[in-house]
This record gives C-alpha cells, sequence and structure tokens, in this order.
C-alpha cells in the first residue's frame, strides 16, 4: 500500500483530500504544521479540527513545531519588504520555504515515506517529451491556486499530489459531507494567516514597524497630506489615503527612504513592462530568446498577453501588450500558456 503524508490545516479542502486518499487505498498520515506563536486562529483551532479529522478516519497524526522557521522566512520577509516599501507575497514563500520542501523533508525522515499531498486547487502532469513536471491551473478556475504555487521546484512537483485540482469546491463539500467530516461546513479562511490572528495586516506590522510621519505627494512633489508610514499603504491603493481632492488619487510609488507616499491619478497607475527576478521555471528550462505567454501580475488579476524577455537565468523583462494598471513591487507575476504554469517570480521595484 502507498504511503501518503497530507497537510492538515483543520479546514474542508486538506481534510477532504485526506479522506480521498485514504477511501482510495492510501496509507494516509496527518501532518499539521504549527506556524504562529500566540493564539492565531489558523493554528490554535486549526490543530484541533486537524486532530479530531484523524480521529475520525483512524488515521495518525503528527504536529510539527514550525514556528522559528515561520518568523525567520515568513515575519521577518513581510517585516523587511514592507519596511522598503514593497508589498511582500508571503503564500508563495511560505509554500516553498516553510510547507512544501520541509514536509518532504520530514516525511523522508521521520516517517519513511517521500509523498505528499495538500489540499491545493491544481494540478501536477509529468510530461514525457521535455521530463519536466508540469503545474497546471485547477478545473475550478475561481479556485485556482496556482499562481501561489509558482516557485515550486522540480524537485518537490516530483513528490506532491493535488487531488482537488480534479474538482470543483461544491463538489469539495459535497465530498466532505458524504464522508461525514466534521469540518464540511466549515467556513472557509477568507485572510491571510497573519491577517486572520492579528486583525489587520496594519496591525501585524505595527507590531514590528514603528510608525513614523511623513509626506504623501503628488508627482511634482507638492505636499497633499501625511502618512503614519509608508508600510500601511499598497501601489494602486486608492482607499484610506486621508487626502481631499478634486479627483480620485491612487498610490503611484513609495519612497521608504524619504519616508514618502507619491499618489497619482488612474493613467499614473499604468505601466507597459516590468523586470522580475527570482523566477523560478517550471514547464521549460530558462529559454535564451523571447517567448510569449500570458501574464497574471496579482492572485485575482487576469492573465493578460505579454513578452518575457530573459536578462539571466533567473531574471526577466516582461512588456505587456497593453499597459497595465498597478504592477507591485514584491508581488508575484507568473506567466501561463493556456492552463500551464510556464514560470514566476518577484516584480522588482
Amino acid at each position: 500500500m502507498s504511503k501518503v503524508v497530507v497537510g492538515l490545516s483543520g479546514g474542508v479542502d486538506s481534510s477532504t483530500t485526506a479522506a480521498i486518499l485514504h477511501q482510495q487505498g492510501y496509507d494516509v498520515i496527518g501532518l499539521t504544521l504549527w506556524l504562529m506563536k500566540g493564539k492565531g486562529q489558523c493554528c490554535s483551532e486549526g490543530m484541533v479540527d486537524a486532530a479530531k479529522l484523524c480521529e475520525e478516519l483512524g488515521i495518525p497524526h503528527h504536529i510539527v513545531d514550525s514556528r522559528d522557521v515561520f518568523e525567520r522566512q515568513i515575519v521577518n520577509y513581510l517585516v523587511s519588504g514592507y519596511s522598503d516599501g514593497l508589498t511582500p507575497l508571503p503564500c508563495s514563500q511560505c509554500n516553498k520555504a516553510v510547507k512544501f520542501g520541509p514536509m518532504i523533508e520530514y516525511a523522508r525522515t521521520e516517517l519513511g515515506c517521500d509523498r505528499i499531498a495538500t489540499g491545493h486547487y491544481a494540478r501536477i502532469h509529468y510530461d514525457d517529451a521535455t521530463g519536466r513536471y508540469q503545474l497546471l491551473r485547477a478545473v475550478d478556475r475561481s479556485k485556482d491556486q496556482s499562481y501561489f504555487l509558482y516557485d515550486l521546484p522540480q524537485e518537490v512537483l516530483a513528490h506532491v499530489l493535488f487531488p482537488l485540482g480534479e474538482y470543483p469546491k461544491t463538489e469539495t463539500r459535497r465530498i466532505a459531507a458524504e464522508f461525514g467530516l466534521h469540518t464540511a461546513d466549515k467556513p472557509e479562511s477568507q485572510d491571510l494567516c497573519l491577517v486572520e490572528a492579528n486583525g489587520s495586516m496594519q496591525a501585524f506590522l505595527d507590531k514590528y514597524i514603528t510608525p513614523q510621519k511623513g509626506e504623501i505627494v503628488d508627482q511634482s512633489g507638492k505636499v497633499l497630506g501625511y502618512h503614519e508610514g509608508v508600510h500601511h499603504y499598497t501601489i494602486g491603493q486608492r482607499k484610506g489615503l486621508g487626502v481631499a481632492y478634486s479627483e480620485p488619487l491612487y498610490v503611484v510609488a513609495l519612497d521608504a527612504a524619504r519616508n514618502r507616499v507619491v499618489v497619482g491619478d488612474r493613467a499614473a497607475t499604468l505601466a507597459s513592462e516590468c523586470t522580475v527576478q527570482g523566477v523560478n521555471w517550471v514547464a521549460i528550462a530558462a529559454p535564451t530568446a523571447p517567448i510569449r505567454a500570458e501574464v497574471q501580475i496579482r492572485y485575482r488579476a487576469a492573465a493578460v498577453p505579454a513578452t518575457i524577455i530573459p536578462l539571466a537565468e533567473t531574471r526577466v523583462r516582461i512588456v505587456f501588450d497593453t499597459p497595465q494598471s498597478s504592477i507591485t513591487p514584491g508581488q508575484a507575476a507568473v506567466w501561463y500558456e493556456g492552463e500551464m504554469l510556464f514560470g514566476g517570480g518577484v516584480i522588482e521595484p
């Protein structure tokens, strides 16, 4: 019987993943990562729900204390990025540095297993022609999470299962109810784990970054108002600027060095290109010539046509067919051909 370690957060998706694999005859072992210090909802309630799920299925449950690595890799990453005027994307960083790699290592060294599964909505396919594992969008495009998984290397994709990638979310809940799982009707998490635990991203950041009054200026440098810290703002933000003006204003730049928030009209948020670093090539090896693809610059944004121009193996320039609004440094740019994820990286300032 094949053994698989299932990452359990205590939610309906990971619970259903474990139940599906258990029914399919896998020797399932539940594994929950304790990520946050204090009483974060995701960890305290999640660990209890995960333990209860394992009891329902009659499978073993392991808890790994990952709080220190989460602090180093995610908390410090966010604080450093926001302090520099970026808007970091913690989920892809967490998937690579905190979850998937460490889970596989724990499964191998402690549980004698080299395969893991999670409740992510994405699919993996091995392509014989290229000898590479491909990351595909989920069948349910409204739930697709491949954007957050772009940074997983081939050696990780080779050992991962995503059973829910083939199902719409409504079917996931139906299956959970059919199995009689207590998580079948559990509400979905609506925010990042740190936001849920702290009430807001601003509240979380204010624990680590001392508010510092600075100027809100237009693109000519005229002072329009004042702020309490550039880390409270993000590119493209319109609401909550605290500035009265004759037309809608948007954040168009964050000057951390001068502690300034720069605002402008909507046209000022548009840009035709950006540079991306830390690129992970998934479906193909790093190209040496420009390629065409559809690029997604935010999780909920549509993928739009663009040309990807290699600058180095892990750095590219993206030129969009039409200007895009609010290209945000620190966020991920991920490119696809149809449902296949080609690669992705972090947008540079």
